[in-house]
């Protein structure tokens, strides 16, 4: 049987179609511009070369090259070698993190007073991916939220594809605009596993401007089942203005002037209390390094964690294959072939007669 490392990948499949209606609609846009110089018939005679059916070979070596790529990243291996299991379980200890990561507006505006200056989003992923580089044994899940809160990615101990989840990250992910941090933190203490034995923490980024719900009763309800709450803060007092394209920065409608995000300081810092955790400022240099050694007091527990053999890799077929499609590919003329223009295979015969 084969599984994949990374299954989300495989949605790209669904390009395929795609790619397919774009062609059927290109040919047929040239068919329709050719019939505006005469009878088809008369304008194909007048181009003898042209072959109607290897722009239809082409398409499909392509859509073959497309759907073996796919599979190939999605990273295919076999759960079954010939003689034993392929994977084998190996026991870790570690601990749970879940980040709540704020992807609001205000999350694009500078981290310093400069409005020209790193995004705070930017800034927040950054730090993110040293604190990944950072786990060995640990799981690792992700929360987006702004107006309203969704798992980005479930806990898991793939580390890439966290990376591969954080990298794609833009203020679209949520419709709802807004600064809900209580409900990320409700729903991150309801994406741990009940796993009591292992610590667990939640990390929260923002520039803790919240006005949607009650962060702080979130947080020591955290803190009561166990949970640990840390809060990176991201922005100034000072504030800077929303950029939103162009030279532009986002309008207020009611007044006419330009928006000024300003980080609530003390707002994050409650949370962080609350939560038995702590607060860093994430401008800082060592807001990782106190982050990673607050973590570093939770006490770790025993799991599971299936690990797969350089043999049960099945990527390297999948691409030789590819490899063979695209030479095939490179080497197919769109023309009418010489040698086989003697044949005609798709012509009716009149009279009966050979």
């Amino acid at each position: 049987m084969i599984s994949f490392a990374y299954p989300h990948l495989l949605y790209l499949l669904f390009l395929l179609p795609a790619v397919a209606l774009l062609f059927i609609w290109g040919r047929y846009n040239r068919r329709r511009k050719l019939t505006r110089y005469g009878r088809p018939e008369v304008i194909e005679s007048l181009m003898p070369e042209v072959s109607k059916y290897m722009p239809w070979v082409k398409m499909v070596l392509s859509l073959v090259i497309i759907a073996l790529l796919v599979i190939m990243i999605a990273r295919p291996r076999a759960t079954k070698g010939l003689e034993a299991d392929a994977s084998e379980t190996t026991t870790s200890r570690g601990i749970e993190v879940m980040v709540c990561l704020d992807v609001s507006n205000s999350m694009l505006a500078s981290t310093t007073d400069d409005d020209h200056g790193i995004s705070r989003l930017q800034r927040a992923k950054h730090i993110l991916e040293k604190l990944i580089d950072k786990m060995t044994n640990d799981k690792v899940g992700l929360i987006v939220f702004a107006g309203d809160a969704y798992t980005q990615l479930p806990i898991t101990s793939d580390y890439i594809s966290a990376k591969m989840f954080l990298n794609g990250i833009t203020p679209d992910a949520v419709p709802t605009q807004g600064t809900a941090i209580g409900a990320a933190l409700e729903m991150a203490m309801n994406s741990f596993t009940p796993n009591d034995d292992m610590g667990k923490a939640i990390i929260v980024i923002t520039d803790g401007e919240n006005f949607e719900d009650n962060a702080v009763d979130a947080a020591k309800r955290a803190a009561s089942a166990g949970i640990q709450v840390d809060v990176i803060g991201l922005g100034t007092s000072k504030g800077a203005k929303i950029p939103i394209g162009n030279g532009r920065y986002m309008i207020n409608p009611m007044t006419g002037e330009e928006v000024v995000t300003r980080h609530d300081e003390a707002t994050a810092s409650q949370i962080a209390h609350a939560g038995n955790g702590i607060y860093v400022n994430g401008a800082s240099n060592s807001s990782i390094t106190a982050v990673d050694e607050k973590m570093n007091e939770l006490a770790q527990g025993d799991f599971e964690r299936k690990s797969f053999s350089p043999q049960s890799e099945q990527f390297p077929v999948f691409g030789f294959i590819a490899l063979i499609f695209l030479i095939i590919y490179s080497v197919t003329v769109t023309r009418k072939i010489s040698w086989l223009k003697k044949y005609r295979f798709f012509t009716k015969e009149e009279g009966g007669n050979k």
